[in-house]
């Protein structure tokens, strides 16, 4: 799997980009994982609303599958809060 994660706004307005294969990533395995827990391919998680919150553009290749989801890090914890960790942790 080909995972794309970009981030940008909040007070800051700083941004942040992560790209790995998971098949050439030591936690690839984990992160596949993750994105099996989110059911990432058919999900689509509200965005909440908040301009001093950082926006992020999630892409997964998976094959012939690609999806891309939008949300917010809202600091509320969870499953996606803990891809975007393992993505950081990951770089």
């Amino acid at each position: 799997m080909k995972i794309s994660a970009r981030a940008c706004g909040g007070f800051a307005g700083l941004a942040e980009a992560y790209d790995l294969d998971t098949a050439a990533h030591p936690v690839g395995g984990e992160l596949e994982h993750l994105l099996d827990r989110l059911d990432f391919f058919s999900a689509a998680p509200s965005c909440p609303v908040g301009a001093d919150l950082p926006r992020w553009e999630i892409t997964v290749e998976d094959g012939q599958r690609c999806h891309t989801v939008f949300l917010r890090e809202d600091g509320s914890g969870g499953d996606w809060q803990a891809l975007l960790d393992r993505l950081r942790s990951s770089a």
